[in-house]
């Protein structure tokens, strides 16, 4: 297998890549603890495995996943040095977030109100991400364990620019020889 373009085949990215996964997710869970003051074992991703227990009844608390990462446009492609070639490409990323409990719906107005400070927006950019949008605040009421519990959602869509590097080697002098026929 290659892993330059100096011979045939797949090249695959040599450095690290954006953060994808467990590690996206924990960005994601530090943001939303920041702009709403709920502390670390209120906040839990999606989907996961083992799937953490959720608070009793009767607390407050944020369940987040990430829905979708589409990706708006073609890559760019730029030579950095002779041997590497990064390709720069911009993501959105949306999550939804669902608030439970007695301030639910609190919580998620006051996530949704800490969007637009800008000392917020600048601790997510130190991330690599973006606020782009923030939907509205739905209340879709959750029957849990045969009760049923407050929960709020909010869609939001965050945006940043990834980049990953690949040894694409630059053509600085060709390998050829230019006769004229004489």
């Amino acid at each position: 297998m290659s892993n330059d373009s100096t011979t045939r085949g797949y090249l695959t990215p040599v450095a690290d890549g954006p953060a994808y996964d467990e590690a996206l997710e924990r960005e994601i869970s530090r943001w939303i603890r920041g702009v709403t003051g709920l502390p670390a074992k209120a906040v839990f991703p999606r989907w996961t495995d083992p799937q953490p227990q959720i608070p009793k009844n009767g607390n407050t608390w944020c369940a987040f996943g990430i829905t979708t990462v589409p990706l708006s446009g073609m890559p760019a492609n730029v030579q950095v040095d002779e041997n590497t070639s990064a390709q720069w490409a911009w993501e959105s990323v949306t999550v939804i977030l669902c608030f439970y409990g007695p301030q639910g719906a609190s919580t998620a107005a006051t996530f949704r109100a800490g969007l637009f400070v800008e000392q917020n927006n600048t601790e997510l950019n130190r991330a690599g991400l973006s606020i782009s949008d923030a939907g509205t605040i739905y209340n879709l009421p959750e029957l849990i364990n045969k009760q049923w519990v407050r929960r709020y959602d909010i869609t939001v869509t965050l945006t940043r620019k990834t980049i990953r590097t690949y040894n694409i080697k630059s053509i600085v002098e060709p390998n050829v020889t230019i006769s004229t026929g004489d």
